[in-house]
């Protein structure tokens, strides 16, 4: 007579459970901002964008409430379009919100309306150029009618300096055309 093997009906007890961690705790999770072990009791934590939930939550609204020159801006270098370099739109730069920002380059792209014409605002505007300039950033402004005009020339500009602040990979003899 042929023995008959039945089967559990948990399937927890097929598998043997694994060995306990050495430490008797759970390895640190390698995930976002938890870190990873680098030697006993030493945590390298990854970098985080520190804009608050309420900032970015504040920026993605503003996404789809671009201004016309906004969305053709966007349009015309959105997924690498403007000669492969990529840019994102309405990025929190704590405690601010950019326009566009190429970040391969560190310039910020804004594109104003009339709101930014009164003096109270081109003096905020003004000091937070000046911060963003002493983070590395480079700032462009452009009104809206400058870019809905000739939006090319404004293009141009935006892409001669982003080419001026990044560095092209040096030629490699090694490397098949």
């Amino acid at each position: 007579m042929v023995p008959v093997r039945t089967v559990p009906l948990y399937p927890e007890t097929w598998f043997p459970s694994p060995a306990p961690h050495p430490r008797g705790t759970l390895p640190r999770r390698a995930g976002r901002g938890q870190g990873r072990e680098l030697e006993e009791g030493r945590v390298e934590h990854e970098k985080r964008n520190p804009a608050s939930g309420r900032l970015r939550d504040f920026a993605k609204d503003q996404r789809s409430l671009a201004t016309r020159a906004e969305a053709l801006f966007w349009s015309q270098v959105r997924a690498g379009r403007l000669s492969g370099h990529t840019f994102k739109r309405q990025v929190p730069i704590t405690p601010y919100i950019v326009d566009l920002l190429c970040p391969s380059a560190r310039l910020i792209v804004e594109l104003d309306g009339e709101p930014h014409d009164t003096v109270e605002r081109r003096r905020r505007d003004a000091t937070r150029d000046a911060w963003l300039r002493s983070q590395t950033f480079e700032i462009m402004r452009f009104s809206n009618d400058a870019f809905l005009g000739p939006p090319q020339r404004t293009l141009d500009a935006a892409l001669a300096a982003v080419e001026r602040r990044t560095t092209p990979l040096p030629p490699n003899a090694d490397r098949i055309a």
